[in-house]
């Protein structure tokens, strides 16, 4: 029998904002522990998203984020030999995971001088519909919307 599951620290809100999901954000994008470089990129980045859309910075990259939150995702089940891909819901806090790491991620395979350069353009892309991240959050949907066929296999 496995052990009991492992407990989740409580995050420390950020200074700038006093958010949690902020802290969240930076240490998905800190490299080698390196957290007050992670902190600078991420200020940085919404300081060029609020001069590029004359917007607050803090609301454009929250817009992004719920943009790119996925609502329902595939997952692999094996029945019978065969592997299928079944749509399923996304829990609420994998949904900020995904969303998240997506952006991340994306951000870096931009091309741009600086990260933070890279991530405010993800972040204006993803909060006006576009951008890889959000284009990944639309291939989601769409396999599962394909695979819906597979629904009552669900557990």
């Amino acid at each position: 029998m496995r052990k009991a599951q492992a407990k989740k620290l409580p995050l420390a809100p950020d200074p700038k904002f006093n958010d949690k999901l902020v802290t969240r954000f930076v240490n998905n994008l800190m490299w080698e522990g390196k957290k007050s470089g992670a902190f600078t990129i991420f200020y940085d980045a919404l300081d060029k998203v609020a001069k590029q859309t004359n917007d607050d910075g803090y609301e454009v990259w929250k817009k992004a984020l719920a943009n790119v939150t996925p609502a329902v995702e595939v997952r692999s089940r094996r029945i019978g030999g065969a592997t299928f891909q079944i749509p399923s819901e996304v829990r609420p806090d994998r949904k900020i995971s995904l969303s998240i790491k997506w952006l991340i991620r994306y951000s870096r395979d931009r091309n741009g001088r600086s990260m933070a350069d890279k991530l405010a353009n993800e972040i204006v892309a993803a909060s006006k519909g576009e951008g890889a991240a959000f284009k990944k959050k639309e291939d989601t949907h769409r396999m599962a919307e394909a695979n819906k066929a597979f629904a009552h296999f669900r557990v």
